[in-house]
């Protein structure tokens, strides 16, 4: 167990300078860096879906030289025909993020296979995506030849941040979104004024606020100035009110009531 809490607080750690970059012009290359800590992940795309037959590419970043033409590609003809396309829909009516279904190259047709994996040289390739109202945004996790595919501790590290990662690419491409200059002062006054937070007490509150930095149970604890296990107890007692277990659980609803949250911009 403890294995497993410590194995999600590296994970979750590795993303945080990707979530504190939400808005900004360098969130790409933040959001890269984060992924190759995480997973060693060669190339990140993220698409958008307005509807069944509209799709635009947002975000092309990392080691395949031809990912311009894959999100063109893509986007006019390829994401009609992409099999994760049932999972992203069917998953429009729930609240959280959705984890897509394991890589299998058996899964696409002969065309898309040539473009989008021998032609780019992709071997490997893992997949998450958030609906926020109307649009889904869909980010795609790549390893080409030279990197291998995903090792299993690493699809299991994917599969820890994922969640927190597709709500911060939501943020981060929300249209009318502006820029976060002060991403952690944001994150503050949803703490004080959105539901559910407003539930927690105050130290219930800094004890989150620390988790969402980044920072280890130990370091709350030394931060705050508190034993190890009151910073523990205060951790458990949030996490049983907001009807979570697990941190990036706390990212993906800090992370969409910041999405929603129109009068915060």
């Amino acid at each position: 167990m403890k294995a497993d809490s410590a194995f999600t607080t590296s994970a979750i750690s590795d993303i945080t300078p990707a979530l504190l970059a939400i808005g900004r012009d360098g969130f790409p290359q933040a959001l890269i860096g984060a992924l190759r800590r995480v997973a060693d992940v060669g190339h990140c795309m993220v698409f958008s879906f307005a509807g069944p037959c509209s799709a635009a590419c947002l975000l092309d970043v990392g080691n395949i030289p031809t990912g311009r033409d894959l999100g063109i590609a893509y986007s006019e003809h390829f994401h009609r025909t992409d099999p994760n396309r049932d999972a992203v829909f069917e998953g429009q009516a729930r609240t959280v993020p959705i984890v897509l279904p394991a890589f299998a190259r058996r899964m696409y047709s002969d065309s898309y296979r040539k473009m989008f994996f021998d032609d780019s040289d992709i071997v490997d390739k893992f997949a998450s995506a958030i609906w926020v109202d109307d649009t889904c945004f869909y980010v795609n996790f790549y390893r080409i030849t030279e990197q291998g595919r995903f090792s299993r501790d690493q699809i299991q590290r994917l599969t820890a941040v994922a969640p927190a990662v597709s709500a911060a690419v939501a943020r981060h491409f929300q249209r009318d979104a502006a820029p976060d200059h002060d991403p952690m002062g944001r994150l503050k006054t949803v703490f004080a004024t959105a539901e559910p937070f407003t539930i927690l007490t105050g130290r219930e509150k800094e004890v989150c606020l620390r988790i969402l930095s980044g920072l280890s149970s130990e370091a709350i604890a030394a931060d705050l100035g508190i034993g190890l296990h009151s910073a523990l107890t205060y951790r458990k007692r949030a996490y049983d009110k907001l009807g979570i277990s697990s941190q990036n659980e706390l990212f993906a609803i800090a992370l969409r009531l910041v999405s929603s949250t129109r009068q915060l911009n």
